[in-house]
């Protein structure tokens, strides 16, 4: 009698400066094609939420369900996370009323727990341990929060405290740097460390898409939410199909 053997396959990509390069832009696009439909479009933060949840359900599920690692299915849950992740932190920190602060605050406790509930009911939040769909859907709503949280901290950062888009960016980007090089000189949990820059790419992304996208008197370029969200999803098509993107493997 023969005993069929499942393989445990990863359905994340593995880790690489390309893998951090097509984030950015995925976070970039999150911007701006959140902005086109509740702002552009004028359908409001709330109607917009509903309408990028549904798209982010959709596409979860089809990234849950898929049997091995599909590079466009894996992107386009990204970017439902970052479009879905944009309305709703600009729906909790304008509409509810509650402020940029009072918004990464909120946002930041339910990333936390969720990293914690994870951690306790699954034994690690390293993406080499998502081993099954109970631990991928922790890692897409971990995602979803922290997609989310980045979007408040950019706009905190950007509008409340003044710095504008340009410095936002650049500030931003320096944190990203700095987190690259404890990576490579210390002996600091990578786990850690890839959570810290995944949190991070999300308000680079956000500052870089307001800088293209807002208008001239408010410190942007003033760019077409469509134009600039096609263009960047292009960029990201053209580095996908140029790149080869692994399945990242599985510690044992």
């Amino acid at each position: 009698m023969k005993t069929e053997h499942h393989e445990i396959v990863s359905k994340v990509p593995e880790v690489t400066l390309i893998f951090w390069i097509i984030k950015i832009f995925a976070t970039t696009v999150g911007e701006t094609a959140g902005d086109l439909v509740s702002m552009a479009m004028n359908i409001g933060y709330l109607i917009s939420s509903i309408i990028f949840a549904v798209i982010f359900l959709t596409v979860v599920s089809l990234q849950i369900n898929a049997r091995t690692f599909n590079v466009f299915i894996y992107w386009a849950t990204i970017i439902a996370t970052t479009t879905l992740g944009t309305t709703i932190a600009d729906f909790t920190d304008r509409s509810l009323g509650i402020g940029y602060a009072g918004g990464s605050t909120l946002l930041l406790v339910l990333l936390m727990l969720s990293l914690f509930i994870w951690r306790n009911s699954v034994g690690s939040v390293s993406i080499q341990q998502i081993r099954s769909p109970k631990a991928e859907m922790f890692y897409w709503i971990t995602i979803l929060f922290s997609q989310t949280l980045g979007t408040a901290l950019g706009d905190w950062v950007a509008d409340t405290e003044g710095l504008g888009y340009a410095t936002s960016a650049l500030l931003f980007s320096a944190v990203l740097i700095s987190i690259a090089i404890v990576y490579f000189t210390t002996a600091v949990s990578h786990t850690v460390l890839f959570w810290a820059a995944f949190i991070f790419t999300r308000p680079l992304g956000a500052v870089v898409g307001d800088f293209l996208d807002k208008p001239v008197a408010e410190g942007g370029l003033a760019l077409s939410h469509l134009g600039i969200t096609s263009l960047l999803l292009t960029l990201m098509l053209i580095l996908i199909f140029s790149f080869k993107q692994r399945a990242a493997r599985l510690s044992h």
